[in-house]
């Protein structure tokens, strides 16, 4: 049996924590890595080396043909048994069985013993009460009390929040992991790429009920017609070069009327799987979505394969179509492992389609909510947000207020009144993976200019001066400039003062210098900049300007009735700053 590098690294990880630990380890690797080829090598080891007996437990049917299959395919001398509902099948004496957990979960004594028991999907283990796979094992464990549990997830914690690995938990230890950047970087996973959109649902009002928002209120705040008819459009637009659209919706309303919009907008069939969807109709839609042959009548005609399929909280796990090009998530989900199940059905490799990466559309604020997939951390349930009260910033004094303040208690300045909307004016352009790097251009509507200081800085340290630029309503970028500092951070802020400042305006050398300068128009106004977000990073960068004129710097007492009594001369010795400049800071 032939391993990848990380699967070996895998296997022997378990195995090492099986012998030097006496509690239940977990692997974690990322969808479409190949959890199951290290089932079937955990499982030949077990039974042909140490003649133990194994059962896997998954809880979709797709799951148990995988491992099924996998197991066979390299264990082809070994008998192996499947007890499943759905699948017809009530084996219990072969050394290795697959079983789904909703037909065994009150069945351990028909079963019998085993040695070790592996669980597909781990993270489905309820962390307490009753759950059917809690039950099954704490039978197991009265059949066996020395009987051990190996995990395999692509996410080590819960759809509902919480780690998975526990030392109270039947799961302990995340005995090794595998990165999803790195499985990118190695060229086992498809590269995973977003693109800004024009369409994304506001979703500030959404209430949270185990771990999850409320179903009703998603479905109400994403299936309008604005929002369906704009974002299905861009949709059909921003995948004309792909070929298999992956679509998760809100509910079974929210996908037909998904569905109609694309059909309607693309002259391409879409078709939708829901709960409610017979498993024959199911069975004949994936097939025709992962290109395969599916007869369309007696004479040997075949039905036309899919390139758009909707679903509703269905092929998240155990769906493998590696054909899949762009995952559309036009669902919110306050699940980070959601999140990752859904993106994750994206990244398998499909080097004979064609496919060389995958685009994901995010309509629902999941990759700004949770961060790049690769990057994901999970509070405990009870943990709460963190932080303080919701705030925001007051663009003229720049002080932090609480948002219900429509006056800021400090300046006074007036915030607009808000105009809320369902509808955004852009989709998520968050990257996807850490690292992603995403250009935007914005047009500036006025630039505020303060000093800096770092909190809890030392007496004496440099200050530094702040640029907020504003973008949009209560929407700003910063940078920060060091006209007190030395060496490198001195020479960029002399390079950044001489692109802007007027001709004949001195430099200044401290930061409230440069901000008493600017406050009085002596630097040219910015037009629109450029930032450089990278997917991870806690801030972005400005890497270009486009600036209006230079300013005209007047003479010191220059206030003649040209200028008018409102424009009070901008010499920098009627503004009290420091004349002592020698020639050399003369920017000509």
């Amino acid at each position: 049996m032939d391993l990848r590098p990380y699967q070996a690294e895998a296997v022997e990880a378990v195995y090492r924590h099986l012998r030097e630990k006496d509690n239940n380890p977990c692997i974690v690797l990322p969808t479409g890595t190949g959890k199951s080829v290290v089932i079937a090598k955990i499982v030949s080891d077990s039974v042909q080396q140490w003649h133990g007996r194994v059962l896997i437990l998954a809880h979709v049917k797709e799951l148990l043909e995988q491992n099924s299959g996998k197991v066979k395919a390299f264990c082809p001398d070994i008998p192996m048994g499947i007890f499943s509902a759905g699948l017809k099948s009530r084996d219990t004496e072969e050394p290795v069985i697959v079983a789904g957990i909703q037909s065994v979960y009150n069945k351990a004594c028909d079963l019998g013993a085993f040695d070790l028991i592996i669980v597909d999907e781990a993270h489905l283990i309820a962390p307490d009460g009753d759950g059917m796979y809690r039950t099954f094992l704490k039978d197991m464990k009265v059949i066996n009390p020395h009987v051990r549990v190996i995990g395999l997830t692509a996410t080590p914690f819960r759809l509902k929040g919480g780690l998975i690995c526990q030392p109270e938990n039947i799961l302990n230890e995340v005995c090794y992991e595998a990165g999803l950047k790195e499985m990118i970087a190695q060229g086992y996973l498809s590269p995973l790429i977003s693109k800004a959109g024009k369409t994304e649902a506001n979703l500030d009002d959404l209430h949270i009920r185990g771990g999850e928002f409320i179903g009703e209120e998603m479905a109400a705040a994403m299936d309008n017609e604005a929002i369906v008819s704009s974002a299905c459009r861009e949709i059909v637009d921003l995948t004309r070069d792909r070929k298999s659209v992956l679509i998760f919706t809100t509910s079974v309303e929210h996908c037909k009327h998904v569905a109609e919009k694309i059909q309607g907008y693309s002259g391409q069939e879409c078709a939708i799987v829901t709960g409610e969807t017979s498993a024959g109709e199911r069975a004949e839609i994936i097939a025709r979505f992962k290109g395969e042959l599916v007869p369309a009548d007696l004479f040997g005609q075949t039905k036309p394969q899919l390139k758009f399929l909707a679903n509703v909280n269905v092929l998240t796990t155990g769906f493998d179509a590696p054909n899949t090009d762009c995952v559309v998530l036009l669902r919110p989900t306050n699940s980070a492992g959601l999140l990752i199940q859904m993106v994750g059905r994206g990244t398998r490799l499909s080097p004979q389609t064609g496919k060389t990466d995958c685009l994901v559309l995010d309509y629902g604020g999941n990759i700004l909510r949770h961060g790049p997939v690769d990057m994901i951390r999970v509070k405990e349930p009870g943990a709460g947000k963190g932080g303080e009260a919701p705030a925001k910033k007051c663009p003229k004094c720049l002080a932090l207020i609480h948002a219900a303040y429509a006056k800021c208690p400090q300046c006074g300045f007036e915030f607009p009144p808000s105009e809320k909307s369902n509808l955004s004016d852009k989709a998520s352009s968050a990257g996807i993976i850490s690292g992603q790097i995403d250009y935007t251009d914005y047009d500036v509507q006025d630039v505020y200019y303060c000093v800096h200081e770092k909190r809890h800085a030392e007496p004496g340290t440099p200050r530094t001066m702040r640029i907020d630029y504003q973008v949009g309503f209560d929407e700003f970028k910063s940078e920060w400039v060091c006209p007190e500092h030395t060496g490198y951070a001195r020479d960029k802020f002399l390079k950044w003062w001489r692109e802007r400042a007027a001709l004949g305006c001195p430099i200044p050398s401290t930061a409230r210098e440069a901000v008493a300068l600017a406050n009085q128009g002596l630097l040219a106004a910015p037009e629109r900049i450029t930032v450089r977000s990278v997917a991870g990073e806690k801030f972005d960068r400005i890497t270009r300007w486009v600036l209006k004129d230079r300013p005209v710097m007047r003479e010191p007492g220059d206030d003649s009735a040209e200028i008018g009594e409102e424009y009070p001369s901008n010499s920098p010795g009627d503004l009290g700053v420091s004349p002592d400049f020698g020639p050399d800071d003369i920017p000509f």
